[in-house]
């Protein structure tokens, strides 16, 4: 056992010494908690707030067209981006937060910024008022990714996380595979607004359920002290940096051409931002977002690295299979979730055995290196899809997908955790659900502008000559596909099958990378133990002195 400040010593050791670091771990006799009432009740919890931010991802992606044609807009990239720019700017932040204020505030805190951005989703009269709405709950959808999976590691040592994560892995399945048909349904009967408005009681639900039994330490200090420990600087240059980067990708190809300064500009100021970002919370803040610890070790930028590669594939499956069934295949909203409900259900199932084979061997490298593999093969099928594909094959080609992707999505985070010290757990996990949400920025943006180019390039002249403010309008006629004369029907859904062959090219060369990234992680044995001074309170609740006490692991 350590006493007092946490020895970060530990934590900075050089890739050589991460299996030496691991195996001490085991020789740790730690006191565990009881997996008791209270403990499955918080964990309940954590799932409810799970699938919350499993129906903003995949219900919206299916009402979107609707959306868009309701709200006269045709901004539709930014509703996604918008919602996802302010959840992967907010995460590093709240996992300082986290650290400085304690657990419980933060979550609950975002779980009510989450229903306020919800309500003004659902009032929404324009595009613009829509993706205000967007980005608030964005803030709090980040916030909400980065506390559940940092109390998770507080409470269940990594070694068997893996169940752990899977079962919170079935609640976000449930949560996707219902989100379409939902999203569908309302967005049909022109009820899309309520697939906002229902998420404001499942947060009071989470929420009612944190306040009564999330009870765990909260630091000492005073308000003015703990607002002094925030690394503000940090803070500013990531949501900078990470502003600019999407905003380049919004523009590029749809207002501004690739190699356009309003393009190029934002593009590398935040690229360079980023970079920045990284070296300072390495070198001086006292308090860093990002500790110098984290990028350490091979394997931990191995899996870095793969955290962020995944959710560009999996988000651009999510996204733009629904615009395939419903441009080429002439499905309805509802229609599109319910064809490609396969992939959701795989995803689930597959990560919980993922995380049981990874508890039951103590290995993630051979589970991660099937499923960058298996995900190739699942993108490399959907480039073969033309307008006339069967759509069986179409079901048949996401279940690949689906099974690469629930593997690294439960497991790219045992290569990050497994060479540091416990006591990095919150930084580490919200640096890993940055990376994860900043991914997906990219994933819906590039995904968007690969789209439109390839439809400038392959949609009827007659047909854009419809459009003067550009083709990104022409997704919001994909409801209107069905109703078009012949041959200009034939005409129009091969135009978006031969560009949604682009996407799916650009999504296996993403998988390519990611494989190739994983070849550099080393076997790093499991931690076994928990940092007990993030624990559950075993003591009464007016003790809100925290434990100085860690586990050294």
């Amino acid at each position: 056992m350590t006493t007092g400040t946490h020895d970060n010593s530990l934590v900075s050791l050089p890739d050589a010494k991460e299996s030496k670091l691991a195996l001490a771990s085991k020789a740790v006799d730690q006191e565990r908690q009881p997996l008791d009432a209270r403990f499955w009740l918080v964990f309940l919890g954590i799932g409810i707030a799970t699938m919350i931010t499993a129906l903003e991802l995949s219900a919206v992606s299916v009402a979107l067209p609707t959306i868009t044609q309701d709200l006269h807009g045709s901004s539709f990239i930014w509703v996604g981006s918008a919602y996802t720019l302010a959840g992967t700017a907010f995460i590093p932040l709240s996992g300082g937060l986290s650290q400085i204020f304690g657990r419980r505030i933060v979550i609950l805190s975002s779980l009510a910024i989450m229903a306020l951005g919800s309500a003004l989703c659902g009032s929404a009269k324009n595009m613009t008022h829509m993706i205000a709405g967007r980005t608030v709950q964005g803030l709090g959808g980040g916030g909400i990714s980065a506390t559940t999976a940092i109390i998770i590691s507080d409470l269940v040592p990594l070694s068997e996380r893996g169940i752990y994560n899977g079962l919170i892995g079935i609640a976000w399945a449930m949560a996707s595979g219902i989100g379409p048909i939902v999203g569908g349904a309302l967005a049909q009967k022109g009820q899309w607004r309520w697939l906002f408005y229902l998420n404001i009681p499942i947060c009071g639900v989470a929420g009612a359920i944190m306040i009564l039994f999330l009870r765990v330490r909260a630091p000492p200090g005073t308000l003015k002290e703990k607002v002094r420990r925030i690394d503000w600087l940090g803070t500013f240059l990531v949501i900078a940096a990470t502003t600019a980067c999407v905003i380049g990708l919004t523009w590029s190809g749809v207002q501004y051409s690739w190699s356009s300064a309003p393009v190029l500009a934002p593009l590398i100021i935040g690229l360079v931002g980023m970079v920045v970002f990284i070296m300072y919370e390495c070198i001086f803040p006292e308090h860093p977002l990002v500790p110098s610890a984290l990028l350490s070790t091979i394997t931990g930028i191995s899996g870095y690295m793969q955290t962020f590669l995944m959710p560009v594939v999996m988000i651009g499956v999510i996204y733009y299979i629904p615009v395939y069934l419903q441009a080429c295949k002439g499905a309805s909203a509802i229609g599109s979730g319910v064809d490609a409900l396969s992939f959701s259900l795989v995803i689930a199932p597959i990560g919980l055995l993922g995380g049981a084979f990874v508890n039951r061997t103590g290995g993630y490298r051979v589970p991660l290196w099937t499923a960058w593999i298996i995900l190739m093969v699942g993108t490399g099928l959907l480039i073969t899809l033309d307008a006339d594909t069967p759509l069986g094959h179409t079901i048949g080609f996401l279940v690949p997908c689906a099974l690469g992707c629930g593997l690294l999505a439960f497991s790219t985070y045992f290569p990050v955790l497994a060479p540091l010290h416990v006591s990095q757990n919150g930084l580490a996990i919200a640096f890993f659900m940055f990376l994860r949400n900043f991914a997906m920025v990219w994933g819906v943006t590039i995904g968007g502008t690969v789209l439109q180019n390839e439809l400038q390039r392959h949609l009827p002249p007659t047909f854009i000559a419809q459009f003067p403010e550009g083709t990104v309008v022409a997704y919001a006629t994909i409801p209107a596909i069905a109703s078009l004369p012949e041959p200009l029907r034939t005409e129009v859904r091969e135009a978006f099958a031969a560009s949604l062959k682009v996407v799916w090219e650009v999504l296996l060369a993403v998988g390519g990378l990611g494989f190739v990234s994983s070849l550099f992680m080393k076997a790093v044995p499991l931690h076994t133990a928990v940092d007990d001074q993030w624990g559950l309170q075993q003591q009464p609740e007016s003790d809100n002195s925290i434990s100085t006490t860690t586990t050294a692991v």
